[in-house]
């Protein structure tokens, strides 16, 4: 049999109630105190006991992150912010990845239940605003993304309109007059491609140069071959661009790849700049020029939404969040 937290108390010289401040993660214990209770529990191997603590509080203790794709090096950044902000709302996070499709995100949805964690959120592509009302389950729940901003349900995105302006904006600035945009996914309403494209016309517009279809490359994926096969596309036309605008890092990669092994230079013959600021962009060669989102941030918001509804506010209005983003202009655009 375990120890119990009675032995650990005793073990610490503590009271009962301060192992459970502890293991809680309460905040209200002195550091020398908690030192001593983590040494106890260590040394005795204490596990908590799941089932007394939900018939005492109700509570798990830990909410649920569901993503498209654990394996996308931006979820993953995302998912890691995650997990160290819900260690200072004292929670431990469980991570699911739904592969962006409509049986993965309802069975996130309707299949985590409250019996298992205190709250959930979830990253849709597939979902409808229609489906998400239909859900049974009544798990506090935050939308991450752009799929469902209408929702009436707490949300934290970011200004994925303006984030693509100021990519297209730097390119302007550098004198590009022929910019090409990867990634457009004209068989989606809405999402984050519509609204980047939105951006990407936006700033064309406020330049006073014309828009050419020519240069808008859809992308059924935004992995790194779905960059490459549509900068080989652009590179095929008959006037290629001097500047290309990827609505995500990965492809941007992809697309830098090609450019490469065509011959071209970086940034002379073609400047490139991707959107997310992935860890893996700062040390590709050359460095990849993008709209950095603050995901740190995301995560503090998503969570703090999520902390309002378990502790008593699922009768409050929904809210949404921006977060915000940085242009890191790098050797991909400005050389070096």
């Amino acid at each position: 049999m375990g120890a119990s937290i009675r032995d650990v108390a005793q073990r610490a010289g503590v009271s009962v109630k301060t192992v459970s401040n502890v293991v809680n993660g309460f905040p209200f214990v002195s550091d020398a105190t908690r030192a001593k209770v983590q040494q106890a529990l260590t040394e005795l191997d204490y596990r908590p006991n799941l089932g007394a603590r939900l018939l005492r509080g109700g509570r798990t203790g830990t909410v649920a992150l569901a993503v498209p794709e654990i394996s996308s090096p931006y979820f993953a950044e995302l998912a890691a912010q995650f997990v160290q902000q819900a260690k200072q709302h004292g929670w431990t996070l469980l991570i699911d990845e739904t592969q962006g499709g409509k049986d993965g995100e309802r069975l996130v949805l309707d299949g985590i239940k409250s019996h298992l964690v205190d709250g959930l959120i979830v990253s849709p592509l597939a979902l409808t605003a229609q489906e998400l009302s239909a859900r049974r389950d009544r798990t506090p729940l935050v939308l991450l993304g752009e799929r469902l901003i209408h929702a009436p349900v707490d949300h934290v995105t970011i200004d994925n309109v303006a984030g693509a302006k100021a990519a297209t904006d730097h390119l302007i600035a550098l004198g590009r007059t022929r910019i090409a945009a990867i990634g457009s996914q004209p068989h989606i309403s809405g999402g984050t491609a519509a609204l980047r494209l939105r951006g990407y016309k936006a700033a064309l517009r406020a330049a006073k140069m014309p828009f050419d279809g020519d240069l808008v490359i859809p992308a059924k994926s935004y992995h790194r071959p779905d960059g490459y096969a549509a900068m080989t596309a652009l590179l095929d036309l008959p006037r290629p661009p001097d500047a290309v605008f990827c609505f995500n890092d990965l492809m941007a990669i992809g697309a830098l790849r090609a450019l490469h092994e065509r011959g071209h230079r970086v940034p002379e013959d073609v400047a490139v700049i991707g959107f997310d600021g992935i860890e893996e962009g700062d040390f590709y060669q050359p460095s990849l020029s993008t709209i950095a989102v603050d995901k740190t941030q995301i995560a503090r918001l998503a969570l703090d939404f999520l902390r309002r509804r378990i502790d008593g506010g699922a009768t409050a209005e929904p809210q949404e969040a921006f977060a915000p983003f940085e242009l890191l202009p790098r050797q991909s655009t400005l050389g070096g």
